[in-house]
């Protein structure tokens, strides 16, 4: 009796800062990795400002996260950062935004720790949305993040691998606009539009289905399957066709 009593005084301070996501809203969980920078061009010293076996890593992540038990539709990753859009009928735990974020940040970081061969965390922060609308437009937002980035990575390591200063590669492109940014590019060779679509316009997972062969020993006979795998995209439309793959997906 003593520990009920006990346990139900202190569960009222345990779940005093509960918040739950309202029922029949869209939930999108947006990781972040923690001090990456570092991480990534210090420590482990991948190549700037992309590294494919860094993005292998990354999309090894996502698909871990979408098949650690909750239901994803889709889920978008650029960077470090990764965004994952739950069934609109989603509730485990009780929509408890404590529960999302520490269950997928610890997801993501053992998996990701795991690849890299040592430590390295994420966060993650829940965004709930109202409508299929906005979920179009947080997408559309996030990869218009990618590609922003990925103009700035390109002519800012470009400037350095010419052995300018952090200072004064930065300066250079300091309240520059984008035309600025594709000449100094393309003054250099590189042709902003011919770069890898995944590294501008950031990479798609989605569910899809396939026929599986297997074997019926009664019959001895090969059959067909219906199963389900993750597709990885990595040549993302844009705009529109982007904003109605994502509310198809919606549609399942």
């Amino acid at each position: 009796m003593v520990f009920d009593e006990l346990d139900k005084k202190m569960r009222i301070y345990e779940q005093s800062l509960d918040q739950i996501l309202l029922p029949e809203t869209y939930m999108v969980a947006r990781l972040d990795g923690r001090g990456f920078t570092r991480l990534t061009k210090e420590i482990c010293k991948f190549e700037a400002p992309f590294d494919v076996r860094f993005r292998d890593m990354m999309v090894h992540t996502v698909e871990a996260l979408m098949d650690c038990g909750f239901r994803i539709v889709y889920a978008f990753t650029e960077s470090d950062e990764i965004s994952l859009l739950f069934d609109v009928s989603e509730d485990a735990f009780g929509r408890k935004v404590r529960k999302y974020n520490s269950t997928l940040a610890g997801e993501a970081s053992a998996v990701f720790s795991l690849e890299l061969g040592r430590v390295a965390t994420f966060d993650c922060r829940m965004v709930p949305l109202p409508t299929v609308e906005r979920v179009q437009d947080y997408f559309r937002w996030r990869q218009e993040d990618a590609n922003r980035n990925a103009l700035n990575s390109h002519c800012y390591w470009m400037l350095r691998k010419e052995e300018k200063s952090v200072h004064a590669a930065t300066k250079e492109l300091e309240g520059k606009g984008v035309s600025f940014k594709n000449e100094l590019l393309f003054s250099r060779g590189i042709n902003y539009n011919d770069l890898p679509s995944w590294q501008k316009r950031g990479i798609g997972f989605w569910y899809e289905e396939y026929d599986k062969e297997g074997y019926n020993p009664m019959t001895e006979e090969k059959v067909l399957t219906k199963r389900n795998r993750v597709h990885v995209e990595y040549e993302l439309p844009i705009g529109d066709e982007y904003g109605n793959k994502i509310s198809d997906l919606m549609k399942g």
